[in-house]
């Protein structure tokens, strides 16, 4: 079924909701996760760290596989998976609230376990809106708002997690624009209809495999960059280490935005070369942080960074819009997800691993080490990008 003027989707509206959970998420994978593993761990801050990504990571990807299944039968019934994004979003907002307000460690875990169980019955149903509504003309602007959104949304977590001093007004902040997000594309994917609407076997192809697994990489040199940053401005820059980091992500993420609005421009390039360049400049500032002696040289990695990180996001949702099976989107679509939540288990474990072998796990240089085997791991995701079939946008 075609969209007609009265149901025309609008992509700002549908990434709405992208918005709020990034806004969740950007808050606590960038600053308070760390954050809060120091507060209540303060003697085993890294391990902590590493616990607490690992098991709401582990918790995500159930969730995701199980609650996108689900969606995709329920949208064989005529749902247009809302129900999904409501009770994510409700729980998400309670769950977010226990978080910021856990008193010891254990419920710390208990509290990050059930913000990522809530989080991903949303996210898995809710990431198939793009395709579910957008036509595949649309897919390359419609997957820039995305990118877009989740930096924004990256931005205003970091805002209140570096800068609201009150854990209860921090969480409350962020569940309630969590709730008031998702009302917003609820409300108008109510009015839409369908690009399409087909039904088939999920279909595990070639170029799904190889998007799974480069995604993956990428996603693990991200993930490492961004939970070591902390610890990083905490051991070579002197000052309030939330406070600098925070600094740091916002620039990070002010500048993935604007990649990521410059990579939606009409595409006349195979988007596997756009993801390939943007990650060669990601690794560009991974070298900076390296060998950073002053601020000013921080900043240029962290802005350097951040605005290839916006254009690799862009050319992944355009990519992932195009080879993941348009008949099981949902399910995919957490199948998918599973390259973003698997190197959330790994990244953390891989550099602890590394550091114990080295014996570096409270050496000052730590943070470096990460971001090395940061490098290493986006190399071998753009490097692995190049097995997938060239993908250019329609009309180019």
């Amino acid at each position: 079924m075609q969209p007609n003027a009265t149901n025309r989707p609008n992509a700002a509206l549908l990434g709405a909701f992208w918005f709020g959970i990034q806004m969740v998420l950007g808050a606590l994978l960038g600053i308070s996760l760390q954050a809060r593993s120091v507060q209540l761990a303060p003697h085993q801050a890294l391990a902590a760290f590493g616990l607490l990504m690992t098991s709401g990571a582990c918790v995500a990807a159930v969730t995701q596989i199980a609650a996108g299944t689900l969606s995709d039968r329920r949208r064989l019934r005529g749902s247009r998976r809302l129900e999904f994004y409501a009770g994510g979003a409700v729980a998400g907002a309670l769950a977010v609230v226990y978080f910021y307000t856990a008193p010891v460690f254990w419920q710390l875990v208990a509290s990050f376990m059930l913000l990522q169980l809530a989080l991903n019955i949303a996210m898995g149903p809710y990431q198939a809106a793009i395709p579910d509504f957008i036509e595949l003309k649309n897919l390359g602007s419609a997957s820039a708002w995305m990118a877009a959104l989740q930096s924004a949304g990256n931005v205003a977590g970091v805002v209140v997690a570096a800068f609201v001093k009150s854990a209860v007004a921090a969480g409350v902040a962020l569940g309630t624009l969590l709730l008031l997000t998702c009302a917003v594309t609820g409300l108008h994917v109510r009015k839409l209809s369908p690009v399409e609407e087909v039904a088939a076997p999920l279909r595990i192809t070639r170029a799904f495999i190889d998007l799974f697994i480069s995604r993956a990489l990428v996603y693990a040199g991200f993930y490492t960059l961004v939970g070591y940053l902390y610890f990083y401005v905490g051991r070579t820059m002197s000052g309030d280490v939330k406070t600098h980091t925070g600094l740091l992500i916002l620039l990070f993420l002010s500048a993935a935005a604007i990649g990521a609005l410059v990579a939606g421009r009409p595409a006349r390039f195979d988007r596997r070369d756009v993801a390939t360049a943007a990650g060669g400049v990601f690794i560009l500032a991974l070298v900076v942080f390296l060998f950073a002696a002053i601020s000013g040289q921080v900043v240029g990695a962290a802005t350097l960074a951040g605005f290839a990180w916006g254009v690799f996001l862009t050319a992944d949702w355009a990519l992932g819009c195009t080879f993941l099976p348009r008949g099981a989107l949902a399910t995919a679509m957490g199948i998918w997800n599973l390259a973003l939540l698997i190197p959330q288990i790994a990244a953390p474990a891989i550099v602890t691993t590394v550091l114990s072998v080295l014996s570096a796990l409270q050496s000052a240089e730590a943070p470096r080490i990460a971001f090395v085997i940061a490098a290493i791991e986006v190399a071998a995701g753009v490097l692995w990008l190049r097995r997938l079939p060239a993908s250019r946008s329609e009309g180019a």
